[in-house]
C-alpha cells in the first residue's frame, strides 16, 4: 500500500510538471508559406567543404547522395533550401533530388526558417529548361 501511494504521488508530481498541451506545443508543425524556388541541386559536403560543383561534379554528387550526404537546393536568391518532409518518421529526400544533381530546377513547396537555413517540404520538382 505504501509503495502504491509513493507511485501515485510521483505520477501526480510528473503530471503537474507538464501542463496539458505542453507536449502538443513541442510537436507543432512549423509554420511556412507556399513558395516557388529556382536554383541548383547541390551536394552540401562537396559544395561547401571542397568547393566542388557543376556538371563535371554530377557523378560525385550522386555518389555522395547514395552515401547519405544531403542534397539541397542553392536558390538563385542566395538561400540554401534543405529538403524535409512532413512524414513521421521522416523520409530522406535524396531520392527525389538525386536525378537533378548539379542541375537547375524549379521546386514548389512549403518553406520555413530552420536553423539559419530555409527548410522546404517539396511538392514538385521540375528541371529548368
Amino acid at each position: 500500500m505504501r509503495h502504491s501511494l509513493w507511485s501515485l504521488a510521483g505520477t501526480l508530481v510528473l503530471v503537474g510538471a507538464f501542463p496539458a498541451g505542453a507536449a502538443a506545443q513541442a510537436m507543432q508543425a512549423p509554420q511556412g508559406k507556399e513558395v516557388t524556388v529556382t536554383g541548383t541541386v547541390i551536394d552540401v559536403s562537396c559544395k561547401f567543404g571542397q568547393g566542388l560543383s557543376g556538371a563535371e561534379h554530377k557523378m560525385c554528387s550522386e555518389v555522395c547522395a547514395d552515401k547519405g550526404i544531403p542534397l539541397a537546393i542553392l536558390g538563385n536568391d542566395g538561400k540554401l533550401y534543405i529538403a524535409t518532409t512532413s512524414a513521421m518518421p521522416g523520409d530522406g529526400q535524396n531520392g527525389r533530388l538525386k536525378p537533378f544533381a548539379e542541375q537547375e530546377v524549379t521546386v514548389r513547396g512549403k518553406a520555413f526558417p530552420a536553423g539559419g537555413a530555409t527548410a522546404i517540404q517539396i511538392t514538385s520538382i521540375t528541371k529548368k529548361a
